[in-house]
């Protein structure tokens, strides 16, 4: 499966959001979202617009959930995007004609038909963010395979008629850059972070790359894993980091200090 044309991306997309993110559309997601979907579109567009990082939380250790995806939940949740699942039975119902003696000793068909059942034919499926017929899902610094479960839940929940587009947020490629750039991660105190031998650890390791970022998810949606749901996937950009030219010039007065 084939990108939407740029022309498409550049009607529905403000500049502000292409400045700040990388913006790739399947199935015409942009235009179904900002054309058919475009009171929840509007506040995945505000959000975004909003949307900040800093240097700390980037180099901050995540636990069970780091400080980005929090900034997220913090402007969707209180506009009623909810965690959300499906669930449901398959009822199928077979039907044929079958041939019967009447009381008149002729043969005749008679229609005839069986149901089955297949219990929790869907179940267990679940979207972080979803209002109304719009799925959202942000992916900051999980396994790659998370977006396996990301898609595959778009799919089921656009088959079952729950949704009619999705958006996906992740890391662009041009933040791998600024993590070698920052250089050394933060404990989870927020001091310079050593490891045992008393070295530096790295940052950009931390984001590796079977991680959840721009290349892992693009190949997946080019080879059409999100069935026939329409999604726009976004990638986080360096303009979403609000203090990088702070930092960068507190670090080069500190390096031109120590000459």
């Amino acid at each position: 499966m084939s990108a939407d044309p740029d022309e498409l991306i550049e009607d529905a997309i403000p500049q502000i959001i292409r400045e700040k993110f990388r913006v790739a559309s399947y199935r015409k997601a942009a235009s179904v979202l900002r054309y058919g979907l475009n009171e929840e579109f509007v506040e995945i567009l505000e959000a975004l617009e909003a949307f900040e990082i800093t240097t700390e939380m980037i180099r901050r250790p995540g636990g069970n959930e780091s400080e980005v995806p929090k900034v997220i939940s913090a402007l969707l949740r209180p506009k009623g995007w909810n965690e959300t699942t499906i669930s449901g039975d398959l009822h199928i119902t077979r039907s044929w004609r079958e041939a019967v003696v009447n009381k008149n000793g002729k043969v005749v068909r008679v229609p005839k038909s069986e149901v089955f059942v297949r219990k929790k034919y869907l179940d267990g499926h679940k979207i972080d963010y979803v209002k109304n017929r719009v799925a959202f899902d942000f992916e900051w610094n999980s396994k790659d395979q998370t977006f396996d479960r990301d898609l595959y839940a778009f799919a089921a929940f656009a088959e079952a008629g729950a949704i009619d587009a999705a958006i996906i947020v992740t890391r662009d490629t041009s933040l791998n850059h600024i993590f070698s750039e920052i250089g050394q991660a933060l404990d989870k105190d927020g001091n310079p972070a050593f490891d045992a031998a008393g070295q530096p650890v790295r940052l950009l390791p931390k984001y590796g790359a079977s991680t959840t970022w721009w290349g892992k998810l693009i190949y997946r949606l080019n080879a059409g894993r999100n069935g026939g749901c329409p999604v726009l996937a976004l990638g986080i950009k360096p303009e979403c980091i609000s203090d990088l030219n702070d930092w960068r010039e507190t670090h080069s007065a500190a390096s031109t200090d120590e000459l």
